[in-house]
């Protein structure tokens, strides 16, 4: 391989196709087959294969997708599985703008544009993406990106089915995560809907959030360059899928990995079209034998809940267009039972141990991990089909602690209490519900108000950044409405099956009866400080807000135990100065969490 990963680009790189070991399959066969390509040399100039790549390509072909090559290159030795593919390069996007003459028009329509007029926004976007969409593919990039394909038809047979994704050069790093930015498109089959669904990505660079998160982060439109990523479709669709972090979501306790399961394609667990199953397994354990007179090694998984998975998305029979993928009903007797095996759930929390080792010893500090997985319906085995830094709790101080409390009696606040879903974060929102069910009415939104919808995806980024708290019929801990939360440091309450019936109605009575007394609307509180339950209650709650700096209180020369009675709050608890637990309140925690009496059934 010629070349070397500059800001400025890559050469041309002499690729010896030989040498790529493969885990491209066709649509019916084992992604982990053995067959190897066609021998070949081949010049690219806009193509590196993923068994070319590392983390120090991020300037050529993004965050995700030199991501991808790392751990394909570099962790399958360990057992982690990466489904294979190529990557355009940065340069094969400028490229693709300067033969159409693009690249003018468009940085003359961002320079006028106020990302904070979402009307404006929505239009310049959409004209932008037509733009691209409608231009021509260069000849020698569509040439390359059609023999790149063309490999994989050769090694394991015609047609096999894609993910073509984006790839920003400004996406996946340790502050800036930019997940969701860009559009992902599955179940592409041949050459030329795989062309065709190329122009969509790169055109995806430019979709109404992609271009607010940029001004919102400080990057320049036109110094962030798109990579297409081609990469073997895992045939999930039939199988099950999910996220992984290698840390709690909600805390930041370091020595757990959280996995989101449910059946089919991944993306309806991103959008929080499902509520998934969770699992939360102890890494100091994980893989640890026994102690001595004990056979066999731990199986750590301290947690098992179990979510509703009323749909899954699985491949349609249009594999042409955009529209490949589509939603169907999950049956009740698979919605009551856990979509992975305890062993399929330490395996996976294995493959995020291996990644977040490797990451780390690459950064030269902890490197939590956010993980994409799939388990093919096909082989029945395992993948990991991307991974990034995670970019909320690993870039907080730690020392610094926000505690809010709600003053008054928790049995007064139940009188109040409207709806109730996962809580996201631990803070505290107040403020006017506005029940915005279409991202085409996202605008009625002012801000300070609470955002209530069915579901978010990233359209809804542009106005999510001034809403007061968010929440949402459907999602779990780890869809979109919660990462985003999370990001912007708003309290947000997720899968309360029901706030947008609830919190219309509540506004439609406020307005006949005159409620509030005044022209202002009547406000609610978005509360997540009381444990994973988070609550919506009518009314402006009072509430008590403390800054902690861990670094000004010095420790008493005697042990520091702490009293644990909620389950829930341990991870929190965990990250103050404390010399262990002193007490455990047994009957709180059986209250709390088990919700049974011990002695319940033995009458």
């Amino acid at each position: 391989m010629s070349g070397k990963a500059t800001p400025g680009g890559r050469g041309d790189v002499k690729i010896d196709v030989k040498k790529q070991k493969g885990e491209i399959n066709t649509s019916d066969s084992p992604i982990s087959s053995d067959a190897e390509p066609s021998p070949r040399d081949r010049v690219y100039k806009y193509i590196i294969p993923f068994g070319a790549l590392r983390m120090e390509d991020v300037p050529v072909v993004g965050g995700k997708n030199a991501s991808l090559g790392e751990m394909y290159s570099q962790l399958s030795t360990m057992g982690v599985r990466v489904p294979n593919g190529f990557a355009t390069t940065a340069n094969a996007y400028r490229h693709y703008l300067k033969f159409n003459g693009l690249t003018d028009r468009i940085t003359t329509t961002l320079d006028q544009l106020d990302t904070k007029d979402t009307q404006a926004l929505a239009k310049a976007g959409a004209s932008i993406r037509a733009w691209i969409v409608d231009a021509e593919m260069p000849p020698d990039l569509r040439d390359e990106i059609i023999y790149a394909y063309k490999e994989m038809e050769a090694q394991y047979g015609p047609s096999p089915d894609v993910a073509v994704r984006s790839s920003a050069t400004a996406e996946d790093l340790p502050d800036a995560s930019f997940a969701g930015q860009q559009e992902t498109y599955l179940n592409v089959h041949g050459a030329d809907n795989l062309i065709r669904m190329c122009k969509r990505v790169l055109a995806s660079l430019f979709t109404n959030r992609a271009i607010s998160y940029r001004v919102d982060k400080g990057f320049q439109h036109m110094q962030v360059a798109l990579s297409i990523g081609v990469q073997k479709m895992v045939r999930s669709d039939i199988g099950t899928s999910g996220v992984m972090f290698t840390l709690d979501t909600e805390s930041g306790f370091r020595d757990v990995i959280m996995i989101a399961a449910a059946y089919g394609l991944g993306e309806n667990i991103v959008q929080g079209s499902v509520n998934p199953d969770e699992y939360l397994v102890y890494k100091p354990l994980l893989g640890s034998e026994r102690p001595h007179g004990q056979s066999g090694i731990y199986e750590p998984i301290i947690r098992h809940h179990l979510g509703q998975k009323a749909i899954k998305m699985i491949y349609s029979k249009d594999a042409i267009t955009a529209n490949a993928t589509t939603n169907v009903n999950v049956k009740k007797g698979d919605q009551e039972k856990f979509c992975l095996s305890d062993h399929e759930i330490l395996r996976l929390a294995e493959y995020g141990l291996a990644i977040e080792k490797h990451y780390s010893e690459k950064a030269g500090c902890d490197r939590p991990m956010d993980i994409e997985w799939a388990k093919d319906g096909i082989d029945g085995e395992l993948y990991v089909v991307q991974a990034r830094p995670e970019t909320v709790h690993s870039t907080k101080n730690a020392a610094i602690h926000e505690v809010y409390h709600l003053i008054g009696s928790s049995e007064e606040r139940k009188k109040s209490l409207l709806c109730t879903g996962r809580s996201i974060g631990s803070k505290v929102g107040v403020g006017a519900p506005r029940v915005v069910l279409e991202a085409a009415h996202m605008h009625e939104l002012k801000p300070g108000e609470i955002l209530v919808t069915d579901i978010t995806d990233p359209d809804w980024e542009p106005i999510m950044k001034i809403a007061g708290g968010i929440v949402t019929n459907r999602g779990g801990r780890v869809c979109h409405a919660a990462i985003i939360a999370r990001e912007l440091g708003i309290p947000a309450v997720v899968g309360t099956g029901n706030a947008t019936e609830v919190l219309a109605a509540h506004v439609n009575n406020a307005d006949a009866s005159g409620m509030t007394g005044t022209s202002e609307p009547r406000k609610v509180t978005v509360s997540c400080c009381e444990g994973d339950v988070g609550a919506i209650y009518d009314g402006e709650v009072p509430c008590e807000k403390e800054v902690i700096d861990l670094t000004t209180i010095g420790r008493p020369h005697t042990k520091m135990m702490l009293i644990v009675g909620n389950p829930e709050q341990a991870f929190t608890f965990a990250a103050l100065p404390n010399d262990g637990v002193g007490l455990a309140r047994v009957e709180f925690i059986i209250s709390n969490h088990i919700g049974v009496h011990p002695q319940v059934g033995n009458n």
